[in-house]
């Protein structure tokens, strides 16, 4: 490799690790404008145009999210990622407008599974597609007790699935008893998403009661928005 060739690789790694950290805090208008600079500069990047795609869902500017997608599948034709955003955009159809609430950075720490007082579970019975498509990584998301059920809505109310019952007994239990807990969505797609659960505040009454065993859980792993440790944002970001 030249050096003009080095060089330019280092720009665009340095360019997109500032796009990346812009979304992972959740700065969407921000991100759209670093990342439409790396177009200028670098026409045939289709992860930035993957990334502005991303932003501008976040946004709720779908027309423009989807001809950023367009492009980006137009210099790749078999880009995952790419692929499947253009299907969540034609799943959200009518229900596209309804989505108009802002996008609430979560904050890193929210992306720690840290043994005992955070865990990541899958939900099950799970909303139909169009309710799923408007879900993505780092949106917030609300627990509720129904019967023996632990129920996991979006902000407008809508129910999204339930939490596995081997985790939602004790963590039903344990919100009865006074403790309270943040979920956020780390992995989303219509038929799979993965939530994380993390405890905020524990009533004394429960001191002794951990929220996530130890059995069966990682320590201090971390998940940025759909990114599983070890993968790149670009290749992760739906999966």
């Amino acid at each position: 490799m030249t050096y003009e060739n080095e060089e330019q690789a280092r720009l665009i790694r340095q360019s997109s690790k500032q796009a990346i950290a812009l979304a992972m805090a959740g700065r969407w208008r921000e991100a759209v404008v670093a990342n439409k600079g790396i177009i200028e500069n670098y026409p045939n990047d289709v992860d930035a145009y993957n990334r502005l795609g991303r932003a501008y869902m976040e946004l709720g500017e779908y027309a423009l999210a989807r001809g950023a997608y367009s492009l980006a599948k137009g210099l790749d034709p078999y880009n995952v990622i790419a692929d499947k955003n253009l299907r969540r955009l034609s799943d959200l159809g009518a229900v596209a407008n309804l989505r108009n609430e802002s996008f609430h950075g979560v904050e890193p720490q929210q992306f720690i599974e840290e043994t005992g007082k955070a865990g990541v579970v899958r939900l099950y019975s799970l909303a139909p597609r169009g309710v799923m498509a408007t879900m993505a990584a780092g949106d917030r998301v609300y627990l509720k007790i129904d019967d023996s059920n632990l129920v996991v809505e979006n902000s407008s109310g809508e129910e999204l699935g339930q939490v596995d019952p081997k985790y939602a007994q004790r963590l039903t239990r344990l919100m009865r008893g006074g403790n309270r807990y943040t979920a956020a969505v780390i992995s989303s797609s219509e038929e799979v998403m993965a939530i994380i659960i993390r405890e905020v505040y524990q009533h004394p009454s429960q001191a002794e009661q951990l929220s996530f065993p130890a059995k069966g859980f990682g320590s201090l792993r971390p998940y940025v928005g759909d990114v599983a440790p070890g993968e790149s944002i670009e290749d992760s970001e739906e999966e």
